[in-house]
């Protein structure tokens, strides 16, 4: 089912992240898909991100859905060209494949493939309305297709940045190629990120957004996020409580679960990235029902 049609359907939807495997060996990635079914909606398989080669997301997309998953395509421009991005998304709607998050890409230089080529042919926003015009049944330089994909394009947000006016400014122009919902960025300062949602609806945004909740394993990691990642706020009183904590996943559980609940009446869901810890997210679901 497309995202905006759950979003409709359901009063506040859940969706998660998977990475596929660096190889192919898939038992790890079930194990973890296992945690999720029957507590989330659908699930992001991630492209390459990190820059880190792995197993491509489309074929870990067609996996997941056998095993019962509704999947979320992510497809980044760093790595294909025009051609390459407009044949994914047919390939996707034949596999049964009806919702992509269109990202830009994280640089090749962080990941395990330094000296890689980035293609970048077009950006995200660009994608988003080619496949839009795929969807009428056109490809991107108007030759007819034989028979147009369904699909529900994604994009992403990043509420907590800095400088909140050039974030609006590339959430409109996102919203007019065709974003037709959102999945933020990690969301830790439940203020900051209100604070957003109260500016994109004064702004006359409707499109739905889900909000991203990042599980902090260590005081190392928030570090290291607030430091390294942009658009991530961390504020230290959080930090202060994974110091010395016995229970670093009873911590990250708690935490999670107050952002979520400050944050329920703006959004119309989140997505859940528990990187690694996805055995987690049933207890995290059944204690926001």
């Amino acid at each position: 089912m497309e995202i905006p049609e759950l979003i409709q359907k359901e009063k506040f939807v859940i969706t998660a992240e998977l990475g596929p495997p660096k190889g192919t060996d898939m038992t790890a990635f079930f194990k973890q898909a296992g945690h999720l079914k029957g507590h989330v909606h659908a699930a992001n398989v991630t492209d390459q991100q990190s820059a880190l080669m792995k197993l491509g997301s489309l074929a870990a997309c067609h996996l997941l859905r056998d095993f019962g998953i509704e999947p979320i395509l992510q497809i980044t421009c760093r790595d294909k060209n025009r051609i390459a991005l407009q044949s994914e998304i047919l390939s996707a709607d034949a596999l049964g494949i009806h919702n992509v998050l269109v990202l830009t890409g994280d640089p090749v230089q962080i990941g395990d493939h330094p000296t890689a080529k980035p293609v970048f042919d077009v950006d995200a926003a660009e994608l988003m309305s080619v496949i839009h015009k795929m969807k009428s049944g056109l490809d991107m330089t108007d030759h007819k297709l034989e028979g147009s994909p369904r699909m529900a394009v994604g994009a992403a947000l990043n509420p907590c940045v800095k400088d909140v006016d050039t974030e609006i400014s590339k959430t409109r122009k996102k919203i007019e190629k065709g974003a037709e919902f959102f999945q933020t960025q990690g969301v830790f300062d439940a203020d900051l990120f209100i604070r957003f949602m109260e500016r994109y609806k004064s702004e006359g945004f409707t499109v739905p957004v889900l909000a991203g909740i990042i599980l902090i394993k260590s005081v190392k990691m928030a570090n290291f996020m607030n430091e390294k990642i942009p658009g991530i706020v961390i504020p230290q009183s959080m930090i202060a409580r994974f110091e010395g904590t016995p229970d670093p996943k009873k911590e990250s559980i708690r935490a999670a679960t107050e952002t979520i609940r400050a944050i329920h009446p703006h959004v119309q869901g989140v997505h859940l990235m528990a990187i690694g810890w996805e055995e987690l997210i049933p207890e995290i679901v059944s204690s926001i029902a």
